[in-house]
Order: structure tokens, then C-alpha cells, then sequence
């Protein structure tokens, strides 16, 4: 999967630095010697050589699976096209999908000093800081992705974090938000059964579980918290988190 996601960025940005290239005017060619050319010769693509050589070590070392020689390569091609947003967001995806959320997030931010909308930065620093530990600044780029998109999953990691950062009213609001939606009644997330195995359960179950806690720490209303337990199981009896609650409540 890594290697199609890096090789579609990469051929994407390189496109679209080489259409902004000046483009010389050449003779038509036939149709026997375009079918013979197997590659797109420099000249023609607006792209430089060294560029062009870079861009073969990448595709190269991908193929390999030498995730190293394509990071330098990344950097390669950085260095040659330091306007290009997308080469940046191709070495943002490397440091993401080797779980190296510290430069994942350092490369995002540059990004993001570029264009504060660019929704794919938005989310690798989120994740990065999210696994850093660094919940404020993960909370502040959902926040963004859920203003720029509109996406109920960016709005269902924001309540968990909310919720996590003791900011239980905004928490609330948040699942209150989520479970008016219609669209969240067909999500599903994943959590470990009473087996501790991953199953999947409706997405509404997790959020009236979550509540339950945030109407019990910040009201101190067992009642209610109570009742919200109680909802969750009615939907999934085996949903182990809600159990637990629901004891600790009795």
C-alpha cells in the first residue's frame, strides 16, 4: 500500500511541476513514434534532468521497498523544487506511514505555513500529535479538518479529545451534534469485544458511552449517566466499556 500511495503523490506533484514549465514548440510527431517512446523524454515534460534522475532513484527504491533511499530521494527532489507542495506532502506520508509522527508533524507544519486549508497536512499533524501525546494541538487540526470538510469522523475524534482534555461541555456538544446526524446511524468503529478481539459496533454506541462519562465528570449525575450506559448496551449488551461504566455507576 505504501508503495502505490508514495508512487500516485509523487507522479501527481512531479505532473503538476511540469505543466507549469515552459513549454517549447515542437514538430508534431506520428503516431509509430509516440507508441515507440516508452518514457516521456525530459525536454518535452518541462522537467530538469537531475529532477527527472531523482524521480527514477525514488520510483526505484519504492520498488525495492528501500523506504531510506526513498526518503533521500524525497529530499532530492525537495531541494530541486522547493515550491512544490506536493513533493513536501509526499515526505509528509513517508515519516506518517513509518509511524515517525515528530518530522510527520514538522514537515506538515511547514506545509501548513503555506496554506493553513491544506486538508492532508491538517490530518498527518493531527495523527502526529494526537500519538505525541500533544492533544491540545491534535484537537486544534480536527477542529480545522471539521470546519474545512464537514466530516463527522474529524468531529467524532474532536468529542474523544474533548472529553480527554476535561473541556466536558464542548464534549457533550460535540456527541449532542453527532447523534442528531443521521449519517453517524450507518458508521461503524472498531473496539475490543468481551474476547478482546476487534469487532465493529455502531459508531452511536461509542458516543452515548462517552457521554455517559462526560455528564457523570462534569454534572455528577448518575441518573443520567446512568440512562446513557444503559442506551449504549440496548444497541451492542456486549459492549465491554459501557458494562464497566454501568457497574461503576451502580
Amino acid at each position: 500500500m505504501k508503495k502505490f500511495v508514495f508512487l500516485f503523490l509523487l507522479s501527481a506533484s512531479l505532473t503538476t511541476w511540469a505543466q507549469k514549465q515552459p513549454v517549447k514548440t515542437e514538430q508534431p510527431k506520428t503516431q509509430t513514434q509516440t507508441q515507440a517512446e516508452a518514457k516521456p523524454q525530459t525536454q518535452q515534460s518541462g522537467v530538469s534532468p537531475l529532477t527527472e534522475h531523482f524521480y527514477k532513484k525514488y520510483v526505484t527504491a519504492v520498488k525495492w521497498n528501500d523506504f531510506e533511499v526513498a526518503k533521500s530521494a524525497l529530499y532530492d527532489l525537495i531541494i530541486e523544487n522547493p515550491q512544490n507542495d506536493s513533493l513536501i506532502l509526499s515526505l509528509a506520508y513517508h515519516y506518517y506511514e513509518n509511524q515517525q509522527h515528530v518530522p510527520a508533524v514538522l514537515v506538515s507544519q511547514q506545509l501548513l505555513t503555506r496554506n493553513p486549508k491544506n486538508v492532508a497536512a491538517l490530518e498527518i499533524g493531527a495523527i502526529g500529535y494526537e500519538a505525541m501525546g500533544v492533544k491540545d494541538r491534535a484537537l486544534q487540526n480536527y477542529e480545522s479538518l471539521y470546519l474545512l470538510s464537514n466530516n463527522v469522523n474529524m468531529l467524532y475524534k474532536m468529542a474523544f479529545l474533548q472529553y480527554d482534555l476535561k473541556r466536558n461541555t464542548e464534549a457533550i456538544t460535540s456527541i449532542d451534534i453527532l447523534l442528531a446526524n443521521k449519517e453517524v446511524e450507518t458508521l461503524k468503529v472498531v473496539y475490543n469485544d468481551v474476547d478482546n478481539k476487534p469487532k465493529e459496533y455502531p459508531m452511536s454506541v461509542a458516543l452515548l458511552n462517552l457521554k455517559g462519562l462526560a455528564v457523570l465528570e462534569h454534572l455528577g449525575d448518575k441518573v443520567a449517566a446512568k440512562k446513557l450506559f444503559d442506551q449504549a448496551l440496548a444497541l451492542a449488551p456486549d459492549f465491554v466499556f459501557a458494562k464497566q461504566n454501568l457497574a461503576k455507576v451502580k
